[in-house]
């Protein structure tokens, strides 16, 4: 007698509250991801929105975004580097370095902007490719060989200048990238379009991970992630469309900054390599365990090279972002705090310094919690002293929680 083959069933999709309960049990575990950058974030806009209701504002809501954005974008790459274990501290410099490449193209040679943007950011993966190869052709540990280019990029960026003149920016397109807005019209038609992407691809992997037999996730919590990025986007989007100027008879202010669709597609863009691509997996796997990861037969050195190939570009667009907010180009660009708010930025958002751990949109958030840290306690008359000290105790507390959440994972087993 012959036996009746069924089919295999597809593993039931688990429901809303199950999930629920499944990322309070990780959180428990040590796994936190983003919580507190998010929690944090929450708190510093209550404090200061109570304490100066001029943060709430739309014309500073705008300038949260723009000021921010540069440190954000160099955040974004050095996420790469540091789930890797490694560390960039060239990568300010970096795009000092950039950004004065792009200058003297526009301003002294006349070149158009796609030459002058596209050297600007060839010159940020040539600076990657020159460290990654030191760091893993070598063997020179990346602290001593960024904290090298971070000294000689700063004579870099003075030859470039000519020893310490201003190079003014000129052309309409680089200025426009954070000083212009776009029509109220495309930013509700570029919300629209994002999130119904967003829908698409959610119900997309779902129905995929079920015909292959996969546990999927359930239509409620495709529901709840689609409804929150379409509230706070449109919240956003809505905001920034208000009217912000002091006289709109004589110049109106309105509209979703360009900067702003400019890091979603980065952020879409580097969020598919690292989670979508055999690259990110092998990001990922060399931070976790290099050494496993070559017995596995992953190119751990080309990793590492492309890496910081993608920290470094990823610095010229913050380096050409901050050119375009400044209007020029100084000995000062890339230096001062940019370094140090980019890294707190990536840390902050829930990246680990140890490597193995981190998402591109953590240097977002935490870039967030930066420009909201630096802007209220600006706008509540705090000093210059002040806002290191508090950037700093934050910076701290984020490399506590990240180290305490290791400990507690690889107790639990989650690690």
């Amino acid at each position: 007698m012959s036996a009746t083959l069924t089919p295999e069933k597809a593993p039931e999709a688990p429901s809303l509250s199950s999930n629920a309960r499944d990322y309070l049990r990780r959180v428990r575990g040590g796994d936190m991801g983003a919580l507190p950058a998010v929690l944090g974030l929450i708190v510093l806009c209550t404090v200061f929105a109570i304490m100066r209701p001029a943060f709430l504002t739309p014309i500073n809501f705008a300038n949260l975004f723009t000021q921010g954005a540069a440190v954000t974008v160099i955040a974004m790459g050095l996420v790469f580097v540091l789930l890797l274990g490694e560390i960039d501290l060239s990568a300010g410099f970096a795009s000092g370095v950039c950004a004065a490449v792009l200058a003297v193209l526009l301003t002294h040679l006349g070149y158009p902007w796609y030459v002058g943007a596209g050297a600007a950011i060839l010159t940020g993966v040539v600076i990657g490719t020159v460290l990654g190869t030191l760091v893993a052709k070598l063997g020179i540990p990346s602290f001593v060989v960024t904290l090298a280019a971070f000294l000689a990029f700063q004579g870099v960026v003075l030859v470039l200048v000519d020893e310490g003149t201003n190079i003014s920016i000129r052309d309409e397109t680089i200025l426009a990238i954070a000083n212009q807005n776009l029509p109220p019209a495309l930013g509700w038609t570029l919300f629209v379009v994002g999130v119904a992407a967003y829908a698409a691809v959610q119900l997309l992997r779902a129905r995929r991970r079920s015909a292959r037999g996969l546990t999927a996730d359930p239509i409620s919590l495709i529901a709840v992630r689609v409804g929150t990025l379409a509230v706070i986007g449109g919240i956003a989007v809505y905001v920034l469309n208000l009217e912000r100027s002091r006289n709109p008879a004589v110049a109106s202010l309105v509209g979703v900054p360009i900067v702003v669709p400019l890091i979603v597609l980065l952020l879409i863009l580097w969020t598919f390599v690292l989670r979508r691509t055999a690259f990110g997996r092998h990001i990922y796997a060399v931070g976790g365990n290099a050494e496993a990861a070559r017995r596995a037969g992953i190119p751990v050195d080309r990793i590492k090279i492309a890496a910081f190939m993608i920290c470094s570009g990823m610095a010229g667009v913050g380096g050409i972002i901050a050119a375009s907010r400044a209007s020029s180009v100084d000995p000062n660009t890339g230096g001062s705090n940019v370094l140090l708010f980019a890294v707190g930025a990536a840390v902050i958002g829930g990246t680990s310094l140890f490597g193995g751990k981190g998402r591109v949109l953590d240097a977002i958030l935490g870039g967030a919690v930066v420009a909201v840290i630096e802007n209220g306690m600006g706008l509540m008359g705090y000093p210059a002293s002040v806002k290191f000290m508090v950037t700093g105790a934050v910076l701290l507390v984020a490399a506590g929680v990240d180290a305490l959440s290791r400990k507690r994972a690889s107790q639990s087993g989650l690690r």
